[in-house]
């Protein structure tokens, strides 16, 4: 099979041939049909803070067809539509038994999206609803982590949020917010360049420039209660604590690999908490699926670019710079 494989520290992906997996009793062999490109990929490839390790297929935002299975698989078929949860862990301790592989103390996260055929257990795949577009399931990921966030905050019904950030994270955080209840959901950015799909989710977008803590203000009808961080970057922490309210609450959802600077004066003047969202549970996936399947032609709009499998290393280059692409989905079989 041909894979996007990752060789050094900032070096371009390499596209490659290598064998076709073979599935071990609790495994199976899932053909990819798309793969998101997530700009944690980015900074996997970019920080050494992460300890990515040479050969290593990247891509945690897949869906595709089963097409083989080891043996003492039940509950998956062959050609079952799935998605596939990225994070793997032993499948008995607490936290896998309750859904949270994450914090099991063996787990890891897998990648295998930007290849044709990827390998991964059978309590990782999810089944799909037979309405969703396995094209779009890639989506299901993104989709999962602003779940997370929303519920990290636990916002109460008519609350009023502020999302830094128009990145997939935003938008799912955004599309979630509003579900979940909110009052007014104001997002902003660097750029304008994604204030329609902003708009399209029913989200208030802000204009970046001079002035912001007022104009969020105006847009919100005051200070908001929670402020989602979802860019990542130095700087945009303190710009969170800016503009969030007294006694509110930051939830950090931005995955910032370098030094940063805060005054801690800022959160203890205005009592305020900040709380991490990194991982999300396993019945967050399978609710994410299920949402999207009466969502998809909303959440597809995210997607500006589809590309195949040896376009990646020259599209993945250009998205260091951080380009107006929003969401690049990854072809493998095309």
């Amino acid at each position: 099979m041909k894979a996007a494989v990752f060789k050094a520290l900032g070096q371009p992906l390499v596209v490659e041939t290598l064998p076709d997996p073979t599935p071990r009793p609790d495994q199976v062999v899932v053909k990819v049909a798309g793969c998101g490109v997530c700009g944690s990929d980015l900074k996997l490839t970019e920080s050494p803070v992460l300890g990515l390790k040479p050969d290593f297929v990247l891509g945690h935002e897949y869906a595709g067809e089963v097409v083989e299975v080891g043996n003492g698989v039940k509950r998956i078929h062959l050609g079952d539509h799935v998605a596939v949860f990225p994070v793997w862990g032993c499948g008995h301790c607490p936290a896998c038994l309750s859904g949270s592989p994450a914090w099991c103390s063996r787990m890891r996260v897998d990648g295998g999206g930007y290849g044709q055929y990827s390998l991964t257990t059978e309590r990782q795949c999810i089944k799909l609803p037979p309405n969703l577009p396995l094209e779009y399931a890639a989506l299901v990921e993104p989709l999962a982590v602003g779940l997370h966030g929303i519920e990290l905050a636990k916002p109460s019904a008519g609350s009023s949020a502020l999302v830094i950030g128009c990145g997939p994270i935003g938008l799912t955080t955004a599309f979630w917010a509003l579900r979940f209840g909110a009052g007014r959901v104001a997002m902003t950015a660097r750029s304008n360049r994604r204030a329609d799909l902003a708009n399209n989710l029913g989200a208030i977008f802000v204009e970046p420039g001079d002035n912001l803590l007022a104009r969020v203000q105006g847009a919100l009808g005051g200070q908001p209660e929670i402020v989602y961080e979802c860019v990542g970057v130095p700087g945009i922490l303190a710009m969170a604590i800016e503009q969030v309210k007294p006694e509110g609450l930051i939830i950090i959802q931005g995955a910032c690999t370098e030094p940063d600077s805060i005054v801690p004066f800022g959160i203890v003047a205005k009592e305020a908490r900040i709380q991490g969202a990194v991982f999300y549970r396993i019945q967050d996936f399978e609710h994410s699926a299920n949402v999207m399947e009466d969502n998809v032609d909303l959440l597809r709009t995210m997607v500006t670019d589809e590309i195949k499998l040896d376009d990646l290393p020259q599209v993945f280059e250009q998205l260091r710079h951080r380009t107006h692409q929003c969401k690049v989905i990854v072809r493998p079989n095309d």
